[in-house]
Parts: C-alpha cells; sequence; structure tokens
C-alpha cells in the first residue's frame, strides 16, 4: 500500500505543478480548476491574434479539464487509502486487480468495470 501512496503522492505534485502552470484553483471548489489565459491580449483589435487566443484558450481549457479529472482521480484514490477503500472497485465492491493498479495506482473499478466510470 506505501508504495501505491508514494506513487500517487509523486503523480499529484508532477499534475500539480502541470495545472498550476496553465490554471488556477477555483476558490469555492476546490476540485474544479479554471484555465487562464498565457497571456491577456483579449482586447487586441487584430483579428488574427484575437482568433489564436480564442484558439489557445480552448486547448488550455481542454487540457485543464483533462488534468483535472486526473488530478481528483489521485486524491481520490489518496483518500481511500486513508480511509482503508483503496483497491476496492466502485462499481461491484469486488478487489481491483494488482496489475491495473500497477499499471493506474487512481484506478477506481476492477477491469470488468472500468468503462462504466469515467
Amino acid at each position: 500500500m506505501n508504495a501505491y501512496k508514494t506513487r500517487l503522492e509523486e503523480m499529484l505534485a508532477t499534475l500539480t505543478e502541470e495545472l498550476t502552470g496553465i490554471g488556477i484553483h477555483d476558490p469555492q471548489n476546490p476540485t474544479n480548476w479554471i484555465a487562464v489565459p498565457e497571456k491577456d491580449d483579449t482586447n487586441d483589435a487584430d483579428e488574427n491574434l484575437a482568433a489564436d487566443n480564442v484558439e489557445e484558450w480552448n486547448e488550455r481549457t481542454a487540457l485543464v479539464a483533462e488534468l483535472e479529472t486526473r488530478y481528483n482521480n489521485i486524491t481520490a484514490a489518496l483518500a481511500r487509502i486513508e480511509t482503508e477503500t483503496f483497491g476496492t472497485c466502485e462499481v461491484c465492491s469486488a478487489e481491483i486487480e494488482p496489475a491495473r493498479l500497477d499499471a493506474n495506482p487512481a484506478a477506481r473499478t476492477c477491469i470488468a468495470h472500468r468503462e462504466e466510470i469515467i
């Protein structure tokens, strides 16, 4: 269990660093991250630059959403370690296969139910 906890904490540190480079924590919802623009050129008069800014914003928002899901799964896995429910499938309550946890220590389900929770 300690090996999984160590890996999860390392993954969380890396992910937090990635997220803080492109977003901020929502002060009203600790499970939510908000993308921030790389540069504040929102009032640019040049239509091409404005379009580039919108495209960049959309890319950053999509990336934040993906990383946020991983972040929340890792923090949930760490919480399950503390409550001693780590390694139990959230769908059927069976033990999550060690190979699955080795591949993804934040896994929430066994292999049979991997498609049921995103």
